[in-house]
């Protein structure tokens, strides 16, 4: 079986462009950008509370902490947010006007929490519709990875990152592109 591909930057801004149009704009923008930006699994993201990445005066948290019962290797593990996506995330869930913290921070068009399975077939679809062949779910992933790599972070970081016990697993995801190559190239 072959890996989730790696979207050229045309595929990206073709992605988001496809969803800014659609219904559910925003809240199909934030679990996308949701998962490129930090790595997390179709899974991952349809457990998240808002409890969890709003603070006391419910601003979005710089980082939070996934429960082992929210991972797939049942550890937990510190999800680290951007600024521009802490921000992203602040106007997606004051628009949304809910603060609940049992309450997930995406639901489905019936207001129902996402499941894994669902979160991963509504992912699917999105970039099935985008008109973008052999992306899923762990495409988001292997784009987080990917960039991280292309940024020269180390492969430690990178592992600590995603959650992976073994810098192995990690570097199974990272891809490589032209880009890099060029860059590797003219290190050398």
């Amino acid at each position: 079986m072959s890996q989730a591909k790696t979207l050229t930057q045309d595929e990206y801004e073709k992605l988001f462009a496809f969803v800014e149009n659609r219904k559910y704009a925003l809240r199909n923008k934030m679990i996308l950008l949701t998962g490129f930006k930090t790595g997390l699994r179709a899974s991952e993201l349809a457990a998240i509370r808002l409890g969890q990445l709003l603070n006391a005066d419910r601003r979005v948290n710089a980082e939070f902490k996934l429960s082992g019962d929210q991972t797939k290797g049942r550890q937990p593990r510190t999800i680290y947010l951007s600024d521009a996506l802490r921000e992203e995330l602040q106007t997606y869930i004051d628009l949304r006007g809910d603060y609940e913290p049992t309450h997930p921070v995406f639901v489905t068009a019936g207001g129902k929490p996402f499941t894994a399975a669902v979160m991963t077939q509504h992912l699917y679809w999105l970039f099935r519709e985008a008109g973008i062949d052999g992306a899923s779910s762990h495409t988001l992933r292997r784009q987080f990875i990917t960039k991280l790599a292309s940024k020269g972070i180390g492969i430690k970081i990178q592992a600590t990152m995603a959650g992976h016990r073994s810098i192995q697993v990690t570097a199974k995801y990272i891809d490589t592109n032209p880009d890099m190559l060029r860059n590797a190239a003219n290190l050398a």
